[in-house]
Protein backbone atom coordinates (compact mmCIF):
# COMPACT_ATOMS: atom_id res chain seq x y z
CA UNK A 1 0.00 0.00 0.00
CA UNK A 2 2.84 2.30 0.80
CA UNK A 3 4.30 1.78 -2.63
CA UNK A 4 0.96 2.27 -4.67
CA UNK A 5 0.64 5.85 -2.40
CA UNK A 6 4.05 6.85 -3.69
CA UNK A 7 2.98 5.64 -7.15
CA UNK A 8 -0.23 7.62 -6.64
CA UNK A 9 1.78 10.81 -5.45
CA UNK A 10 4.35 10.93 -8.26
CA UNK A 11 1.83 10.89 -10.98
CA UNK A 12 -0.12 13.79 -9.13
CA UNK A 13 3.15 15.72 -9.59
CA UNK A 14 3.60 14.66 -13.13
CA UNK A 15 0.38 15.96 -13.92
CA UNK A 16 1.08 19.29 -12.46
CA UNK A 17 4.33 19.65 -14.42
CA UNK A 18 2.54 22.15 -16.49
CA UNK A 19 -0.49 24.45 -16.37
CA UNK A 20 -1.91 27.68 -18.34
CA UNK A 21 -4.76 29.79 -17.53
CA UNK A 22 -6.25 32.33 -19.83
CA UNK A 23 -5.28 36.00 -18.66
CA UNK A 24 -8.49 38.46 -19.57
CA UNK A 25 -7.46 41.87 -20.66
CA UNK A 26 -9.72 44.51 -18.32
CA UNK A 27 -10.58 47.81 -20.08
CA UNK A 28 -7.86 49.16 -22.49
CA UNK A 29 -5.27 46.61 -21.14
CA UNK A 30 -4.77 48.44 -17.54
CA UNK A 31 -4.89 44.78 -15.68
CA UNK A 32 -5.07 41.37 -16.87
CA UNK A 33 -6.76 39.04 -14.64
CA UNK A 34 -6.85 35.06 -14.31
CA UNK A 35 -9.43 32.90 -12.93
CA UNK A 36 -7.50 30.83 -9.72
CA UNK A 37 -9.28 28.69 -7.21
CA UNK A 38 -8.36 29.59 -3.44
CA UNK A 39 -9.50 27.01 -1.42
CA UNK A 40 -12.86 25.97 -3.69
CA UNK A 41 -13.48 29.75 -4.70
CA UNK A 42 -13.05 30.63 -8.08
CA UNK A 43 -11.69 34.26 -8.14
CA UNK A 44 -10.23 36.78 -11.14
CA UNK A 45 -7.24 37.78 -9.51
CA UNK A 46 -4.46 40.27 -11.30
CA UNK A 47 -0.77 38.17 -12.03
CA UNK A 48 1.70 40.60 -10.48
CA UNK A 49 5.03 39.70 -11.00
CA UNK A 50 6.27 43.43 -9.58
CA UNK A 51 5.31 42.13 -5.67
CA UNK A 52 5.19 38.55 -3.76
CA UNK A 53 1.89 38.44 -1.84
CA UNK A 54 -1.06 36.44 -3.19
CA UNK A 55 -4.15 38.26 -1.26
CA UNK A 56 -7.82 37.98 -1.66
CA UNK A 57 -11.19 39.61 -0.55
CA UNK A 58 -12.81 37.84 2.54
CA UNK A 59 -15.07 37.21 4.35
CA UNK A 60 -13.20 39.42 7.04
CA UNK A 61 -13.68 42.41 4.77
CA UNK A 62 -17.21 45.07 5.67
CA UNK A 63 -19.84 44.12 3.01
CA UNK A 64 -19.32 47.63 1.83
CA UNK A 65 -15.91 46.68 0.67
CA UNK A 66 -16.83 43.22 -0.65
CA UNK A 67 -20.14 44.02 -3.18
CA UNK A 68 -19.11 42.85 -6.63
CA UNK A 69 -16.48 41.03 -5.34
CA UNK A 70 -15.70 36.96 -4.76
CA UNK A 71 -14.98 36.82 -1.44
CA UNK A 72 -12.71 34.08 0.07
CA UNK A 73 -14.43 32.28 3.08
CA UNK A 74 -12.12 32.59 6.32
CA UNK A 75 -12.07 29.64 8.54
CA UNK A 76 -10.50 30.21 11.80
CA UNK A 77 -9.41 26.46 11.72
CA UNK A 78 -7.04 27.45 9.07
CA UNK A 79 -5.71 30.42 10.35
CA UNK A 80 -1.95 30.93 10.52
CA UNK A 81 -2.13 32.80 14.22
CA UNK A 82 0.14 35.56 14.63
CA UNK A 83 0.76 36.17 10.89
CA UNK A 84 -0.18 39.59 9.17
CA UNK A 85 0.57 41.71 6.23
CA UNK A 86 0.01 44.96 5.06
CA UNK A 87 1.63 45.71 1.07
CA UNK A 88 1.72 49.38 -0.07
CA UNK A 89 1.88 49.65 -4.12
CA UNK A 90 3.75 52.19 -6.28
CA UNK A 91 0.50 53.84 -7.29
CA UNK A 92 -1.04 54.48 -3.76
CA UNK A 93 -3.44 51.15 -3.48
CA UNK A 94 -2.82 49.27 -0.58
CA UNK A 95 -4.51 45.99 1.46
CA UNK A 96 -3.68 44.74 4.54
CA UNK A 97 -5.43 41.44 6.54
CA UNK A 98 -4.66 38.14 8.08
CA UNK A 99 -2.87 34.67 6.88
CA UNK A 100 -4.38 31.39 6.02
CA UNK A 101 -3.54 28.40 4.58
CA UNK A 102 -5.05 26.48 1.97
CA UNK A 103 -5.03 24.82 -1.20
CA UNK A 104 -4.84 27.06 -4.37
CA UNK A 105 -5.10 26.14 -8.20
CA UNK A 106 -3.87 27.96 -11.34
CA UNK A 107 -3.94 26.00 -14.50
CA UNK A 108 -4.07 22.65 -13.50
CA UNK A 109 -0.87 23.61 -11.18
CA UNK A 110 -1.71 23.00 -7.39
CA UNK A 111 0.13 24.59 -4.39
CA UNK A 112 -1.50 22.51 -1.18
CA UNK A 113 -0.23 24.50 1.57
CA UNK A 114 -0.14 27.88 0.60
CA UNK A 115 -0.28 31.49 2.78
CA UNK A 116 -3.72 33.05 1.50
CA UNK A 117 -3.44 36.10 2.28
CA UNK A 118 -6.79 37.76 3.43
CA UNK A 119 -7.80 40.90 3.51
CA UNK A 120 -9.63 42.54 6.18
CA UNK A 121 -9.52 45.87 4.36
CA UNK A 122 -8.23 47.26 0.67
CA UNK A 123 -7.85 50.64 -0.33
CA UNK A 124 -10.66 52.31 -2.39
CA UNK A 125 -8.93 51.94 -5.71
CA UNK A 126 -9.25 48.38 -5.37
CA UNK A 127 -12.81 48.46 -3.89
CA UNK A 128 -13.58 50.69 -6.95
CA UNK A 129 -12.21 47.79 -9.96
CA UNK A 130 -14.89 45.10 -10.19
CA UNK A 131 -12.89 42.49 -12.31
CA UNK A 132 -10.26 42.34 -9.50
CA UNK A 133 -10.60 40.08 -6.42
CA UNK A 134 -7.15 40.66 -5.32
CA UNK A 135 -3.50 39.59 -6.89
CA UNK A 136 -0.74 36.65 -7.11
CA UNK A 137 2.54 38.10 -6.45
CA UNK A 138 4.93 36.80 -8.76
CA UNK A 139 8.11 38.73 -8.04
CA UNK A 140 10.51 36.92 -5.20
CA UNK A 141 9.43 35.41 -2.14
CA UNK A 142 12.18 37.47 -0.13
CA UNK A 143 9.50 40.78 -0.58
CA UNK A 144 6.66 39.11 0.71
CA UNK A 145 5.18 41.60 3.57
CA UNK A 146 3.53 38.85 6.07
CA UNK A 147 5.06 39.40 9.21
CA UNK A 148 6.93 38.14 11.46
CA UNK A 149 7.79 35.34 9.08
CA UNK A 150 7.53 35.97 5.31
CA UNK A 151 5.72 33.09 3.00
CA UNK A 152 6.52 31.77 -0.05
CA UNK A 153 4.66 33.25 -3.18
CA UNK A 154 2.54 30.58 -5.27
CA UNK A 155 5.32 30.01 -7.94
CA UNK A 156 8.18 29.40 -4.89
CA UNK A 157 5.45 26.79 -4.00
CA UNK A 158 5.01 24.82 -7.05
CA UNK A 159 8.26 25.18 -9.37
CA UNK A 160 9.93 22.01 -7.93
CA UNK A 161 6.79 19.95 -9.36
CA UNK A 162 7.13 21.94 -12.80
CA UNK A 163 8.39 20.21 -15.95
CA UNK A 164 10.48 23.38 -15.84
CA UNK A 165 10.77 26.29 -13.19
CA UNK A 166 9.67 28.51 -15.22
CA UNK A 167 6.12 30.68 -16.07
CA UNK A 168 6.10 33.16 -19.29
CA UNK A 169 3.48 36.05 -19.34
CA UNK A 170 1.50 36.64 -22.86
CA UNK A 171 -0.36 39.59 -22.47
CA UNK A 172 -2.33 40.53 -25.61
CA UNK A 173 -3.50 43.44 -26.97
CA UNK A 174 -7.44 44.19 -26.25
CA UNK A 175 -7.58 40.21 -25.99
CA UNK A 176 -7.08 37.95 -24.07
CA UNK A 177 -3.78 36.33 -23.18
CA UNK A 178 -2.28 33.64 -20.88
CA UNK A 179 0.13 32.30 -18.55
CA UNK A 180 1.72 29.11 -18.68
CA UNK A 181 3.38 27.84 -15.93
CA UNK A 182 6.29 25.11 -16.69
CA UNK A 183 6.94 24.87 -20.22
CA UNK A 184 7.19 27.85 -23.19
CA UNK A 185 4.76 27.05 -25.36
CA UNK A 186 6.68 27.43 -29.25
CA UNK A 187 3.41 28.74 -30.49
CA UNK A 188 3.18 32.11 -28.91
CA UNK A 189 6.61 33.38 -30.45
CA UNK A 190 8.37 34.29 -33.37
CA UNK A 191 12.50 34.16 -33.75
CA UNK A 192 14.33 33.64 -30.68
CA UNK A 193 14.42 34.16 -27.00
CA UNK A 194 16.45 37.31 -25.91
CA UNK A 195 17.79 36.09 -22.06
CA UNK A 196 19.18 38.54 -19.66
CA UNK A 197 20.45 37.75 -16.30
CA UNK A 198 18.04 38.45 -13.31
CA UNK A 199 19.82 40.25 -10.22
CA UNK A 200 17.05 39.69 -8.02
CA UNK A 201 18.56 40.91 -4.63
CA UNK A 202 16.12 43.51 -4.64
CA UNK A 203 13.53 41.02 -4.90
CA UNK A 204 12.27 41.79 -8.40
CA UNK A 205 12.58 40.38 -11.90
CA UNK A 206 15.58 43.06 -12.57
CA UNK A 207 17.76 42.78 -15.59
CA UNK A 208 19.87 45.33 -17.56
CA UNK A 209 18.83 47.29 -20.89
CA UNK A 210 22.24 48.47 -22.74
CA UNK A 211 20.34 51.23 -25.28
CA UNK A 212 17.37 52.34 -26.81
CA UNK A 213 15.93 53.31 -30.35
CA UNK A 214 13.37 55.51 -31.55
CA UNK A 215 11.33 54.55 -35.15
CA UNK A 216 14.40 54.03 -37.68
CA UNK A 217 16.85 56.38 -35.82
CA UNK A 218 20.37 54.99 -35.22
CA UNK A 219 20.41 53.44 -31.48
CA UNK A 220 21.30 55.21 -28.23
CA UNK A 221 23.79 53.69 -26.17
CA UNK A 222 22.05 54.10 -22.86
CA UNK A 223 23.03 51.10 -20.06
CA UNK A 224 20.12 51.12 -17.35
CA UNK A 225 18.12 48.47 -15.20
CA UNK A 226 14.75 47.46 -15.35
CA UNK A 227 12.29 45.34 -14.48
CA UNK A 228 9.48 43.14 -15.97
CA UNK A 229 5.78 43.78 -14.25
CA UNK A 230 3.06 42.35 -14.94
CA UNK A 231 1.01 44.33 -12.73
CA UNK A 232 1.84 47.69 -14.13
CA UNK A 233 0.27 49.54 -17.01
CA UNK A 234 2.75 51.58 -18.35
CA UNK A 235 6.28 51.33 -19.98
CA UNK A 236 8.34 53.82 -18.20
CA UNK A 237 11.79 54.50 -19.52
CA UNK A 238 14.26 57.06 -18.71
CA UNK A 239 13.42 60.57 -19.04
CA UNK A 240 16.02 61.49 -22.30
CA UNK A 241 14.31 58.46 -24.10
CA UNK A 242 10.98 59.55 -23.42
CA UNK A 243 11.72 63.10 -24.80
CA UNK A 244 13.69 61.91 -27.68
CA UNK A 245 10.27 59.47 -28.39
CA UNK A 246 7.56 62.00 -27.87
CA UNK A 247 9.62 64.19 -29.99
CA UNK A 248 8.58 62.62 -33.04
CA UNK A 249 5.02 63.23 -32.77
CA UNK A 250 4.47 66.76 -33.12
CA UNK A 251 1.15 66.95 -30.94
CA UNK A 252 2.58 65.50 -27.88
CA UNK A 253 3.39 67.32 -24.80
CA UNK A 254 3.58 66.91 -21.35
CA UNK A 255 0.24 67.57 -20.31
CA UNK A 256 0.75 68.45 -16.49
CA UNK A 257 -3.27 67.68 -15.21
CA UNK A 258 -2.65 64.19 -16.61
CA UNK A 259 0.78 63.32 -15.18
CA UNK A 260 2.33 62.53 -18.27
CA UNK A 261 2.99 63.04 -22.46
CA UNK A 262 -0.54 63.11 -24.61
CA UNK A 263 -0.91 63.30 -28.27
CA UNK A 264 -3.67 64.00 -30.56
CA UNK A 265 -5.34 60.29 -31.21
CA UNK A 266 -4.91 60.97 -34.46
CA UNK A 267 -1.48 60.83 -34.61
CA UNK A 268 1.25 58.81 -35.97
CA UNK A 269 3.40 56.60 -33.12
CA UNK A 270 6.46 55.48 -34.22
CA UNK A 271 7.99 52.19 -32.90
CA UNK A 272 10.26 52.01 -29.35
CA UNK A 273 13.02 49.83 -29.23
CA UNK A 274 15.24 48.76 -26.26
CA UNK A 275 18.62 46.56 -26.93
CA UNK A 276 18.66 43.28 -24.13
CA UNK A 277 21.63 41.22 -24.79
CA UNK A 278 22.75 42.62 -28.64
CA UNK A 279 19.20 42.07 -29.55
CA UNK A 280 16.47 44.75 -30.20
CA UNK A 281 13.11 44.91 -28.54
CA UNK A 282 11.02 46.69 -30.54
CA UNK A 283 7.50 47.62 -29.44
CA UNK A 284 4.76 48.90 -32.30
CA UNK A 285 3.26 52.29 -31.87
CA UNK A 286 0.18 51.25 -31.75
CA UNK A 287 0.37 50.04 -28.29
CA UNK A 288 2.09 53.34 -27.18
CA UNK A 289 -1.36 54.60 -28.05
CA UNK A 290 -2.91 54.03 -24.32
CA UNK A 291 -6.21 55.61 -23.50
CA UNK A 292 -8.28 58.43 -25.24
CA UNK A 293 -9.07 60.97 -22.57
CA UNK A 294 -12.08 62.17 -24.31
CA UNK A 295 -11.66 65.46 -25.41
CA UNK A 296 -9.72 64.35 -28.40
CA UNK A 297 -5.98 63.20 -27.18
CA UNK A 298 -4.69 60.34 -26.00
CA UNK A 299 -2.47 59.51 -23.20
CA UNK A 300 0.75 57.78 -24.03
CA UNK A 301 1.73 54.42 -22.85
CA UNK A 302 4.94 54.97 -22.16
CA UNK A 303 6.21 57.35 -19.90
CA UNK A 304 9.48 58.77 -17.59
CA UNK A 305 10.69 56.61 -14.66
CA UNK A 306 11.83 59.82 -13.19
CA UNK A 307 12.75 59.29 -9.59
CA UNK A 308 12.55 55.56 -10.02
CA UNK A 309 14.84 53.45 -8.21
CA UNK A 310 14.85 51.48 -11.76
CA UNK A 311 12.51 51.53 -14.96
CA UNK A 312 9.21 49.59 -15.55
CA UNK A 313 8.31 47.29 -18.55
CA UNK A 314 4.58 47.03 -17.82
CA UNK A 315 1.87 45.80 -19.70
CA UNK A 316 2.37 48.00 -22.62
CA UNK A 317 5.91 46.77 -23.10
CA UNK A 318 5.12 43.21 -22.73
CA UNK A 319 2.02 43.56 -25.17
CA UNK A 320 4.34 42.75 -27.58
CA UNK A 321 6.67 40.34 -26.28
CA UNK A 322 6.42 36.83 -24.74
CA UNK A 323 7.95 36.98 -21.61
CA UNK A 324 10.16 34.37 -19.85
CA UNK A 325 10.75 34.14 -16.22
CA UNK A 326 13.00 31.34 -15.55
CA UNK A 327 14.14 31.04 -11.33
CA UNK A 328 17.26 28.87 -13.19
CA UNK A 329 20.26 31.41 -13.12
CA UNK A 330 17.58 33.52 -12.56
CA UNK A 331 17.20 35.10 -15.99
CA UNK A 332 14.51 36.57 -18.18
CA UNK A 333 13.31 36.24 -21.39
CA UNK A 334 11.83 38.15 -24.01
CA UNK A 335 10.82 37.19 -28.13
CA UNK A 336 8.52 38.69 -30.31
CA UNK A 337 4.91 37.82 -29.72
CA UNK A 338 3.80 35.57 -32.87
CA UNK A 339 1.32 37.78 -34.94
CA UNK A 340 2.48 41.45 -33.35
CA UNK A 341 3.77 43.68 -36.40
CA UNK A 342 6.72 45.06 -34.66
CA UNK A 343 8.28 46.42 -37.90
CA UNK A 344 10.65 49.52 -37.11
CA UNK A 345 9.20 52.06 -39.32
CA UNK A 346 5.17 51.27 -39.11
CA UNK A 347 3.72 53.11 -35.65
CA UNK A 348 0.42 54.06 -36.15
Amino acid sequence: MVHKAAERAIRVAKGNGQGTVPAQSVGHGSEYVANVNVAGTAMMLDFDTGSADLWVYSSLQPKSQTSGHHAYNAQSANQKRGETWNIQYGDGSSASGKVYSGTVNIGGVTATRQAIEAATSVSSSFQQDDANDGLVGLAFSSINTVQPRQENTFFDNIKGQLDSPLFTAYLKDKQAGSYDFGFINKNKYTGSITYANVDNSNGFWKFQVDGYMIGTRSSVASRFAAILDTGSSLWYMPTKAVQSYYAQVPTAKFNQQQGGYTFDCRAHLPTASVIVGGKRLTVDGSFINYANLGDGSCFGGLQEGQGLPFMIFGDVFLKAHLAVFDSTGPRIGLAAQVGVNSTPNNGK
